[in-house]
């Protein structure tokens, strides 16, 4: 399945998906949990979480393309090197970026997570979240990472998700159940960020289980295919992260014939990833900090994918076009000059612009000139809390699908105090 189907189902829905709750535990073979180890002073909630498969798993990982990167980046690429993996420790309250003794923490952390689990150091992949450059001590794993062991449950899915949580101010948790191969099959997953988040890898910290039968390599290419038209299309505020990590693990215990190829079965699965990926990614971008409104931005029929990722992805870049957001001013001049910087070629002559939402839809440009439109109906649709700018380029049929959110003083406050 190409991207131009996937990106469709933006718009068509999930057929033969259902959503159901579990998040990382609604696959077969999975069970987590959530602690506060108190990593951050005076902090009264979950900060680290486990997740363990009771077998090893076919695994595969995308990481930040941040020139810094935090150690348990490092640690986790050596972890999976061989495509294998069966467990998860995670941290918040401190990223162990830039720390003299960052790959000692975190491999310490992947050896406390194997002894209590009774596997191999190696089969564990290690994250961490929150402040670059504080230093970290072992102590906070070594005291908790056994209770952690001891009281995985499969429905520690909700105790997981809290603890990697940082300005985070919701949950971030889907999963599907499928058939595949006659077969019952699930996908579930969790995500944080709200900061630090900009399409160049922008995954902040996910991870997704499986029980369907795929080789590590499958697994790495649907990874790869939906992570390009879900997380790295999210934009909140322009800053990459150092930590930048998702993560897709694979039980097997779904028993469909193994996907060793881009056939049909492949197909499905990269249909069930979306909705998981699509739905965390688009979570994300609502969660941005200080953020009022979602705002998606989609274009269609450009000439080819790249231009249309292009244009989306300029456009929810624009800090003055969030800012027109946040006051809900139909300032659609703004979309244009975005999309005048964006490295895409197309005909501006040929363009058109709406903003919608679920109290209607405005034509505000057409044929790359101003219309005349009711500013006190713009006025209302651009005042939603999710808020949609659809761009019609008229030169193909290639769409894209852009997620990002309003820029308020708030964001300004949280950033300004984020160690206090």
């Amino acid at each position: 399945m190409d991207n131009k189907n996937l990106v469709a189902h933006f718009d068509n829905g999930f057929d033969g998906c259902t959503f159901i709750e579990g998040g990382v535990c609604a696959a077969k073979g999975f069970s987590a949990g959530g602690i506060n180890a108190h990593i951050k002073a005076n902090s009264q909630k979950n900060d680290m979480a486990l997740i363990y498969c009771d077998k090893p798993c076919n695994a595969a990982a995308l990481y930040t393309q941040n020139k810094v990167k935090g150690a348990p980046i490092t640690v986790t690429k050596q972890h999976l090197a061989n495509g294998k993996a069966q467990a998860v420790i995670v941290n918040s309250g401190n990223a162990n970026t830039c720390n003299s003794n960052g790959i000692e923490i975190a491999e310490g952390a992947c050896e406390l997570t194997a002894k209590a689990l009774g596997i191999s150091a190696n089969d564990v992949i290690v994250a961490s979240t929150g402040v670059i450059g504080q230093k970290m001590s072992l102590e906070p794993f070594e005291k908790c990472i056994p209770e952690l062991a001891k009281n995985l449950s499969v429905n520690g899915y909700n105790d997981a998700c809290t603890a990697i949580m940082t300005t985070d101010t919701r949950q971030k948790q889907f999963a599907v159940e499928f058939t595949l191969d006659g077969k019952t099959c699930h996908i579930g997953g969790m995500s944080k960020g709200s900061g630090m988040i900009n399409p160049n890898m922008a995954t902040m910290l996910a991870f997704i289980t499986t029980d369907v039968k795929i080789s590590s390599e499958m697994l790495y290419q649907a990874l790869k295919q939906i992570n390009a038209i879900t997380y790295n299309m999210v934009s909140v505020d322009g800053d990459t992260s150092t930590n930048d990590m998702v993560t897709l693990l694979s039980s097997g215990y779904a028993e469909n014939k193994e996907i060793t190829e881009f056939d049909e079965d492949y197909n499905i699965f990269a249909y069930a990833l979306h909705a998981v990926m699509m739905n965390l990614a688009r979570e994300t971008a609502r969660d941005g900090e200080g953020a009022t409104k979602l705002i998606t931005c989609v274009v269609r029929n450009a000439d080819t994918e790249e231009t249309a990722k292009a244009v989306a992805l300029s456009v929810i870049n624009s800090a003055l076009l969030k800012a027109a957001i946040s006051a809900a001013d139909a300032n659609w001049g703004r979309v244009l000059c975005a999309m005048g910087y964006a490295e895409a070629d197309y005909d501006i002559t040929k363009v058109s612009v709406d903003f919608a939402s679920k109290a209607g839809q405005v034509r505000v440009c057409e044929n790359g000139f101003g219309v005349d439109f009711s500013e006190d109906e713009a006025y209302k649709i651009l005042s939603e809390d999710e808020v949609i700018i659809l761009i019609d380029l008229n030169s193909g049929d290639n769409p894209a699908v852009a997620w990002g959110c309003d820029l308020t003083y708030d964001y300004v406050k949280i950033n300004a105090e984020y160690r206090s």
